[in-house]
């Protein structure tokens, strides 16, 4: 056969594209050589006719001819890879493929392809080898031209619905997906067919025929086909379902969505509400979170399920989110009771901890709970719900409440991968649920301490116009060490009192309790602010060398305290009088009258318990309308270190505003504190008054007997000119004991002072040094009855030591009397 012959045959036979054909007999001897042969192996025809294909292999190859002969008359062909040798000796690795040439000429022959792989992975494969490769791939391949029309697609697109290949040839990619973006994919085309730059790995996410329920990815993959002469015509393009691991990759982001999301504070309603907002539409389109009362209380609940009862079971609201706002009237707001009836299954998942899905629920069957915002429980067609879950939240072994999951209208059913996402968040969610609640306890437990450490109101009294703003820097537990107070004394004066105690938090709070209950109690003696300090200084000192404890030292309440600071100021709205002293603590500013600020220059004497030189007071007048801003060094703090004069400065500045009193205060604590203060933070402002004339009126006595009855006459016109007559009578007691009192046991003139402010305080100054004390008299003792009286008739009285000697007074309530 010539080599014309031989070509002829493989072109009939094979697309031998640039293939090298020839031909052997049975044997193996070369029989037939072409022009392809002689340019891939420089062998003429003379050369090469004749000889053993073994010679024209490497020696490695040569060995594998007989083998390859015998496989060939077995299976009627051999295609593989084989080393040959060139005729001037050089190797050159082919793809090498024989069949069988008998249908052309009857004899028993064999035609042999040989293609160079020299810059090529493989073989050229004939075109049915190619058109079986795309038509048989598992990959959806398809090929539009230049107007993005169907041309060619293969089998495996139809998967991705649009129908077989011939109806869509001449379509569009919009005709065959109307539920994909098709701008989006025509856009890749367009850019590949004018650039020819390929695109690979595009992904795009929407709804394919196949799955009109089921939100599906792909990836796609475009290459611009071109003739001969290079020119574009058309686009190759690949399609590969991505959908599992797109879902895998959403469930994943989900689930750090949730893991940030879920648990930012320590409040349980915006807990559960961070759990409905983080899973919608991700997950579901409608989710509603519920809880037990009992854990919305901070309660411990009941370990494991609930028991199962034939009651409903009532949890409460704390969450919802809807991808829609079209179930607004039919949705319990948050806070709201929740209902579930006894067998339905939010109330078997309560009784048994576990989960339930439902694909597919009965559209005409009711909502599970036993009432509605309306008034009338509608059917799950009517909400538009079609599946559902239902996942119990759960922590430590135990049945917090329970999270529902529905999807509505369009979007396909849940399945045990959802189910399975939804377990992991509510079990994220459960642990930080029960996070919550026990801070919830622990806080309103901490809460209840406050309310009896600091005082829920200031008491009422005419001797300042009072306001107060607290800020602690421990957040979470709303406590800290500074405190503030108001005590009424004696005479119709107050002290005004703030303090803090080092440290944060409830170990602070309690030590802050004990201290300010020592200077109540001091206070009630009616000491001087020194002595007031003084006697503080010596409780905290001793007290903490019984626990043992070092200053600054936790868990110990006595050392807690020590190095405390407190400023303990004394107003009299009679003369304006103040007197004040510092126990390691800021001087107060005072905002005069006319709105400029002055700072007291008060000596500082040491914090409390550390020992030190005695503590110094000052006495200043206040003119009325004058404002004291006492406050904690928190107030000025701006970080670890500060500058006592900028902070002073800043103070001042803050304090040159007006307004009432209450926004004043917090408009000074807003202006100087920043959102998470350094510190704690204690500011009490008093705006002082000042009792008038027709409200005091005194009497200088002489110390004569005879003038007790004139006291007494003296005091009931007073009375009569108050419109008091009711307390003429207990007042002459009062009058006429104390008096009475002060001839017979002091020295010096008597002063006697009535003043009508909320109360009717008698008072009576005279220059002894000594205190009456109360007596219980025996049935046959003449005398010593006056005291016993007066404690019987008044509502309080007592005694104070003033440089002159000392005041004895008493005080009778007028809130009782008939207007």
């Amino acid at each position: 056969m010539g080599a014309d012959e031989v070509y002829d045959v493989a072109r009939q036979r094979f697309d031998v594209a640039d293939a090298a054909p020839l031909l052997l007999d049975p044997q193996g001897v070369v029989t037939g050589w072409t022009s392809g042969a002689r340019r891939l192996l420089a062998y003429p025809a003379s050369e090469a006719v004749g000889r053993k294909l073994a010679d024209l292999l490497v020696a490695e190859d040569a060995q594998r001819v007989p083998d390859l002969v015998e496989r060939c008359r077995r299976d009627g062909g051999w295609t593989g890879l084989l080393t040959v040798r060139r005729r001037d000796g050089q190797p050159v690795k082919v793809a090498a493929r024989i069949a069988s040439a008998e249908e052309a000429h009857g004899g028993s022959r064999w035609l042999m392809l040989l293609s160079e792989l020299s810059g090529a992975p493989g073989w050229d494969m004939s075109r049915t080898v190619l058109e079986q490769m795309a038509a048989g791939a598992p990959v959806g391949i398809a090929i539009v031209d230049t107007d993005l029309r169907f041309v060619w697609s293969n089998a495996a697109l139809e998967q991705f619905g649009g129908g077989p290949a011939a109806r869509r040839l001449g379509l569009r990619f919009a005709d065959v997906q109307p539920g994909m973006d098709a701008q989006a994919v025509e856009a890749q085309m367009r850019h590949v067919l004018e650039t020819g730059e390929p695109v690979v790995g595009y992904e795009h996410v929407g709804h394919v025929r196949s799955a009109p329920l089921r939100e599906t990815a792909h990836m796609l993959s475009f290459t611009r086909l071109e003739d001969d002469q290079g020119h574009p015509i058309g686009v190759y393009y690949t399609v590969v379902d991505m959908t599992e691991r797109h879902r895998a990759r959403q469930r994943l982001a989900l689930l750090d969505r949730a893991g940030e999301s879920i648990g930012r504070s320590l409040d349980l309603t915006r807990t559960a509400q961070e759990l409905a907002d983080v899973t919608v539409p991700g997950l579901a389109d409608f989710v509603t979170v519920d809880l037990l009362e009992s854990v919305l209380r901070g309660a411990e609940p009941a370990p494991g399920p609930l028991a199962d009862s034939e009651e409903p079971v009532e949890l409460r609201r704390a969450g919802y989110r809807c991808a829609q706002d079209d179930l607004t009237e039919a949705v319990i707001e948050i806070g709201g009771t929740v209902a579930f009836r006894a067998g339905t299954p939010p109330f078997r998942c309560l009784a048994t901890g576990r989960s339930w899905r439902e694909e597919r629920l009965d559209p005409l069957t009711r909502d599970w709970t036993t009432d509605t915002p309306s008034g009338r429980r509608a059917t799950f067609l009517e909400l538009g719900l079609h599946s559902v879950m239902t996942v119990p939240i759960r922590s430590r072994g135990t049945t917090l409440g329970i999270t529902t999951f529905y999807r509505r209208h369009h979007r396909e059913a849940f399945d045990e991968e959802d189910l399975r996402l939804a377990e992991d968040i509510v079990a994220r969610a459960g642990v930080c649920v029960d996070n919550a609640r026990r801070y919830t306890r622990e806080r309103d437990a901490a809460l209840v301490l406050q309310r009896s450490l600091l005082p829920h109101r200031l008491p009422e009294q005419d001797a300042v116009e009072v306001a107060a703003c607290y800020r602690p820097a421990d957040e979470l537990t709303g406590l800290g060490g500074d405190w503030y107070d108001l005590i009424p004394l004696s005479g119709a004066r107050v002290a005004l009192v703030v303090g803090e105690v080092p440290g944060h938090g409830i170990d602070a709070a309690a030590a802050m309790g004990q201290l300010r209950t020592a200077v109540r109690t001091l206070a009630a003696l009616d000491l001087p602010p020194e002595e007031v300090l003084a006697h503080l200084d010596d409780l905290v000192g001793r007290s903490a060398r019984e626990e043992g404890g070092e200053p600054g030292a936790m868990g110990s309440a006595g050392a807690q305290v020590v190095g405390s600071g407190c400023l303990y100021v004394v107003y009299d709205p009679v003369d304006g009088g103040c007197a004040m002293a510092a126990a390691g603590h800021p001087a107060p500013a005072v905002v005069l009258p006319d709105g400029s600020v002055v700072f007291v220059d008060l000596p500082q004497g040491p914090p409390l318990g550390v020992g030190g030189p005695p503590f110094e007071a000052v006495e200043l007048p206040l003119a009325e309308g004058s404002t004291l801003a006492l406050h904690t060094d928190g107030l000025l703090a701006r970080g670890e270190t500060w500058a006592v004069d900028a902070g002073r400065e800043r103070l001042r500045r803050a304090l040159e505003r007006s307004g009432p009193l209450d926004a004043y205060c917090r408009a000074v604590v807003d202006a100087l504190v920043p959102a998470r203060p350094y510190d704690d933070v204690a500011l009490l402002m008093a705006r002082t008054k000042r009792l008038g004339s027709e409200q005091v009126a005194d009497w200088e006595l002489p110390s004569d007997p005879a003038v007790v009855a004139d006291a007494r006459r003296t005091a009931t016109r007073q009375l009569a000119r108050w419109g008091l007559d009711e307390l003429s009578f207990t007042t002459e007691l009062v009058v006429s004991e104390l008096v009475t009192n002060a001839m017979r046991y002091a020295t010096g003139s008597i002063r006697l002072r009535l003043i009508r402010e909320r109360a009717l305080v008698c008072e009576v100054l005279d220059g002894g040094a000594t205190a009456p004390h109360l007596r219980h008299p025996r049935t046959t003792d003449e005398g010593g009855r006056g005291l016993l009286l007066v404690s019987q008739l008044t509502q309080r009285w007592g005694t104070r030591f003033v440089p002159e000697g000392k005041i004895i007074w008493a005080e009778q309530s007028l809130t009782d009397l008939p207007e």
